[in-house]
């Protein structure tokens, strides 16, 4: 959250009377967080989603700087940043400083970290994430939970009752959020990834490893920019949701499925 504030402020400080948003970018993996497509619709800039992998990031923001676009930072799910566009991958050190740069410039105004976090989710909304795993042996069970859940393209279009108003595939490249029902990011038959989009704003994402036997889950909800919000009210809503999300299309107990120790 605060890594992409930095960026987009030094970049408007830098020239404000030129600041064109249709020209600058951050990107994501779309498992992480939607935080910086909040701040994206609030400012102006563009913000895109990417497959999981600095390399699908670092090869977009080199496409992007090929047309004259600018791109600010690019970050995962899994504590991964890219601050600025000397190093093309996740990049520790750029992060590190830009996180002592901008400290300093917080203390100079009075704020900390957590004082400027309360602004910012004021102003985009305040998000909170529940991600985890669970860890499978079995390649013909993962199949069959994931064929379970396709169901020849006939998605759930409930979670308990929650109501699920959109579906990705990236194996079979369905979405049907898409005029013509599909996805537009690279799809690949070798690896199983779902999305599904509630009507509350959860955005929930199952897939399955490249490296390790785990299936794993990432899920999100957001309270509305400006909203007076019961923080741990929604922590314990999204907890419901990734109950009923694991319940009902993982089913550990009847497929075996080990839980993150």
């Amino acid at each position: 959250t605060a890594l992409p504030i930095w960026a987009f402020y030094n970049h408007v400080q830098s020239d404000p009377d030129n600041y064109r948003g249709e020209n600058v970018y951050m990107l994501a993996s779309t498992v992480s967080s939607k935080f910086v497509g909040a701040m994206a619709g609030v400012e102006g800039f563009r913000f895109e989603e990417t497959l999981t992998g600095f390399k699908w990031m670092g090869n977009r923001t080199k496409e992007l700087e090929a047309i004259g676009k600018t791109v600010l930072f690019a970050y995962e799910e899994a504590i991964g940043f890219m601050y600025g566009t000397n190093v093309l991958d996740k990049d520790g050190v750029s992060a590190a400083a830009a996180l002592a740069q901008f400290a300093i410039h917080l203390e100079a105004e009075g704020k900390t970290f957590s004082s400027k976090l309360d602004e910012l989710y004021e102003k985009y909304g305040y998000h909170v994430s529940n991600n985890s795993y669970y860890i499978c042996h079995s390649k013909p069970t993962i199949q069959r939970i994931f064929d379970r859940i396709r169901k020849d393209e006939k998605y759930p279009r409930f979670c308990g009752h929650y109501r699920i108003v959109h579906v990705r595939d990236l194996t079979t490249g369905y979405d049907d959020s898409k005029p013509d029902k599909k996805a537009t990011l690279p799809t690949s038959k070798s690896s199983h990834m779902i999305t599904f989009t509630f009507e509350n704003g959860c955005v929930a994402t199952m897939r399955t490893s490249g490296t390790e036997p785990k299936i794993k889950y990432y899920t999100e909800l957001k309270s509305k920019p400006g909203e007076e919000v019961d923080r741990e009210g929604l922590k314990a809503l999204l907890g419901d949701m990734v109950k009923n999300l694991v319940g009902e299309f993982l089913q550990p107990e009847v497929n075996g499925l080990i839980a993150k120790s």
